[in-house]
């Protein structure tokens, strides 16, 4: 079997995960629900990916219609549309456990244990998606200068950070203070970055609740991948995220083409409404169009709605 380095965001990758025999190699176990670590095999070819069956949902009480690997195929359907390559390729499938998310593996291959028993759903009482996922979620680049790891590679500039004052510094956007122990409390920055901008329009779109640091996935090559999007979509506010440094500005002019696209997308009988609406509930889908009218009539980044907490916790 030939391995494969794939593109991530390709219709070719997308199509093998779709087509090729699924095999689980091991769990990731620091994941909230059942995280499996696995590879797809079609004519010769291989690729690694990760596969989250229904069967190891945890129920949660504030998303009770559906479930989470069709929230999370639903969030890679509207990056995609709005022509933005920032989610890695992810398709709702059958596997051994049923019905699940498979989503193309990004970066090294993760310390996975044995695949016993994957869909129990014994765990903790909070079902988020707080755990490692594709590529290892808690290297997010956090309080690392950039320059060459320990592999000799080069690695990517850091996206987060905690520095001392009250200002960000050139290049940086303020998220809030956080405390840091012992009385002291710091600046939690993140990077003043287009494809971050970017993500922060798409989690607006996608009604994200938990945009942590450890689902940012930045790659050597330049390119940034967001993982783990299971808590998205509730008609309510529940905007969680760590990229409030844009909060009332303006949107780019790319934003607002792609929301311009999104919005055509999203109307009733076009592709993408007929695609999200065998994903999510018709009121989902409603409210994600309202999401999409409202930021085209504003032309500025959402601020954060009051009715629940801004940031998610733990943030990375």
């Amino acid at each position: 079997m030939t391995p494969r380095a794939p593109d991530p965001a390709a219709d070719a990758t997308r199509d093998l995960l779709t087509r090729g025999t699924l095999t689980v190699r091991g769990r990731i176990t620091d994941a909230s629900n059942a995280v499996l670590f696995a590879t797809v095999e079609h004519e010769g070819t291989s690729l690694p990916c990760v596969y989250k069956p229904v069967a190891g949902e945890r129920p949660m009480w504030d998303f009770p219609d559906g479930n989470l690997a069709r929230r999370e195929v639903a969030a890679y359907e509207v990056c995609r549309a709005a022509g933005w390559e920032l989610i890695p390729a992810t398709v709702l499938r059958d596997g051994p456990y049923g019905e699940g998310m498979c989503q193309v593996w990004v970066g090294e291959p993760p310390d996975a244990d044995d695949p016993d028993d994957p869909a129990d759903p014994d765990g903790g009482d909070d079902a988020r998606e707080d755990g490692p996922g594709p590529g290892g979620a808690e290297d997010t680049g956090e309080s690392r200068e950039p320059g060459a790891g320990e592999s000799g590679r080069e690695e990517p500039a850091p996206l987060l950070a905690l520095v001392e004052g009250e200002e960000p510094g050139e290049g940086w956007k303020a998220v809030g203070f956080a405390d840091v122990g012992g009385g002291r409390t710091a600046l939690l920055v993140h990077a003043d970055d287009s494809r971050l901008r970017r993500l922060a329009v798409l989690d607006a779109v996608i009604n994200n609740g938990d945009r942590k640091g450890g689902h940012l996935l930045p790659r050597p090559d330049g390119r940034l991948y967001a993982i783990d999007h299971g808590v998205t979509f509730h008609v309510d506010d529940k905007l969680r995220t760590l990229l409030w440094g844009w909060a009332g500005e303006e949107l780019t002019q790319e934003a607002l083409t792609a929301l311009r696209t999104l919005s055509a997308q999203l109307a009733e009988g076009a592709p993408l409404a007929e695609r999200l609406g065998q994903l999510l509930t018709g009121a989902e889908v409603e409210a994600a169009r309202k999401r999409v009218e409202a930021l085209l009539s504003s032309g500025r980044h959402p601020l954060p709605g009051g009715e629940w907490p801004a940031i998610p916790w733990p943030p990375v």
